[in-house]
């Protein structure tokens, strides 16, 4: 990371989130939780940044270690592990694709067709932006369905097929219909629509870890 991008990271302060953490499945080797948005998934490098949900969940849970991360804005289900052997099966079935996540979104517009994927590789660009890139990006699919078109905007249901970061923001900007509320791609009228990044990770099915039976996961949409 060069020193501009450390500045920038360091500069960025949280805002408070009052919004508690609620547990949606719990036995001796994993946690599904639910993460409101507007909450760290890890604390950051300044001190003023501390609270986030690994910080929460350590306070009960001391050997509690993220599968993966959600976005600052994003809201929704999140894995966590209670020892480093269950995080390595854990991380084994995402790098094998073995998960599959669900989400829901705002979209800017009326989206057509109904359905489809959005197909754009994508590669990293100027911190903390990625770009849509076809000579170096990497391959990235967004499957999609519209579940009802409102006033100004369409309700979507999404499947990433891959993990990049930012997938779904990204994708949805270069499709034309950015997420309403996202502060790093929508437009300053799709940003001003919504007073939070309204995606929300609603699904998330997976094999359990120690017992190998499918588990599926959900947390309704809170907007």
């Amino acid at each position: 990371m060069n020193e501009q991008a450390k500045i920038l990271e360091d500069d960025f302060i949280a805002p408070l989130c009052n919004e508690a953490i609620d547990i949606l499945y719990q036995d001796d080797v994993i946690l599904v939780i639910n993460k409101p948005s507007g909450l760290l998934s890890l604390s950051g490098k300044n001190p003023l940044n501390q609270d986030s949900v690994h910080y929460r969940l350590i306070q009960n849970y001391p050997s509690a270690l993220l599968v993966h991360r959600l976005d600052f804005g994003t809201s929704g289900i999140m894995l966590v592990a209670l020892s480093k052997e269950i995080v390595k099966t854990l991380n084994q079935q995402f790098s094998n694709r073995q998960v599959s996540k669900t989400y829901e979104a705002l979209l800017h517009g009326h989206v057509m067709p109904s359905e489809g994927v959005i197909d754009y590789p994508i590669a990293k660009g100027a911190f903390p932006r990625q770009k849509i890139c076809t000579s170096n990006g990497k391959p990235a699919q967004s499957a999609f369905n519209v579940l009802e078109r409102l006033n100004g905007y369409t309700r979507v249901c999404f499947k990433p097929l891959t993990g990049r970061t930012h997938q779904l923001r990204i994708h949805s900007q270069e499709f034309g219909h950015p997420i309403l509320g996202c502060d790093l791609y929508a437009n300053e009228h799709s940003k001003r629509m919504a007073k939070r990044l309204m995606l929300h990770a609603s699904g998330l099915s997976f094999d359990h870890p120690v017992t190998g039976q499918r588990m599926l996961v959900e947390s309704p949409c809170p907007f």
